[in-house]
């Protein structure tokens, strides 16, 4: 068995995930998948290591050509600095590439279209957050998603009975 820190990990990160939107695959319809780079102070980075986040009512909003992270909530640590007062649910800014932002300008406008924050991730020692492109799905489509996951299960169990 292979530890953290054994010679068979050597190249290979840790589980570099710190909050996914579970939520997020089921209401929307994704169309294409985005990585920025968050704008944090340092107790948030220290919470995200502790793993004191919540994703699930995340989405980004463009503001005067910016992208901003909205409804990410970060909880701060009891040991948090006293000259500090942490926010909980400040609004983060994310960092693209200007021409990806002209390019998510345009899809934004058009009907239907949003930016979802999908999770929040290491990548090289930073945090990163993985938004979408997506449509909201309607009624009909959730129930289509809910009864292929049954479906899945109900398969699996078939299989997982039978090889007994």
């Amino acid at each position: 068995m292979a530890t953290k820190n054994s010679p068979a990990n050597k190249g290979k990160p840790a589980d570099s995930r710190i909050a996914d939107n579970k939520k997020a695959l089921f209401n929307y319809a994704i169309e294409e998948r985005f990585e920025a780079g968050v704008v944090l102070q340092g107790w948030e980075v220290k919470a995200l290591r502790e793993g004191k986040v919540q994703l699930t009512d995340g989405y980004v909003l463009i503001r005067d050509g910016e992208l901003f992270l909205i409804g990410c909530q970060i909880n701060p640590l009891n040991t948090a600095s006293t000259h500090i007062s942490p926010d909980a649910v400040r609004t983060k800014k994310l960092l693209l590439h200007r021409e990806q932002i002209r390019r998510l300008i345009g899809k934004v406008e058009q009907k239907g279209y949003t930016l979802v924050a999908l999770n929040l991730h290491w990548k090289n020692g930073k945090v990163k957050c993985e938004m979408a492109l997506a449509k909201g799905k309607g009624e009909h489509d959730k129930r289509d998603t809910i009864k292929d996951r049954e479906g899945k299960r109900e398969v699996e169990r078939a299989m997982k009975s039978r090889n007994r």
